[in-house]
């Protein structure tokens, strides 16, 4: 789910609480966990916003560490996609009958 967070962010720039609970499909008392988490990983940071008659608002933005993380990830996660030449099937993944 971190990485979900972390996608999310990369993609649609900073967002609102609600809307990252939206787009990534998390309850929020989990996201805020999430987020409080990459937060102090520095993978994403607390963004102030002034809003109209001097309320504010804060968006969270993936960093640079963040966007350093998500690329490791993918392109882990392109290396572990082994499939078997003869059938496209992963790995391992063989059923028998």
């Amino acid at each position: 789910m971190y990485v979900d967070v972390l996608k999310v962010l990369a993609r649609n720039g900073p967002l609102k609480l609600t809307h990252i609970m939206y787009k990534a499909n998390v309850n929020c008392s989990v996201l805020k966990q999430y987020l409080d988490f990459l937060v102090q990983q520095n993978l994403i940071e607390k963004q102030n916003l002034q809003k109209k008659r001097h309320k504010t608002g804060v968006v969270y933005a993936i960093t640079e560490r963040g966007r350093t993380v998500l690329e490791y990830f993918g392109e882990l996660n392109r290396a572990l996609q082994i499939t078997d030449g003869a059938n496209n099937i992963p790995a391992g993944a063989r059923f028998y009958l």
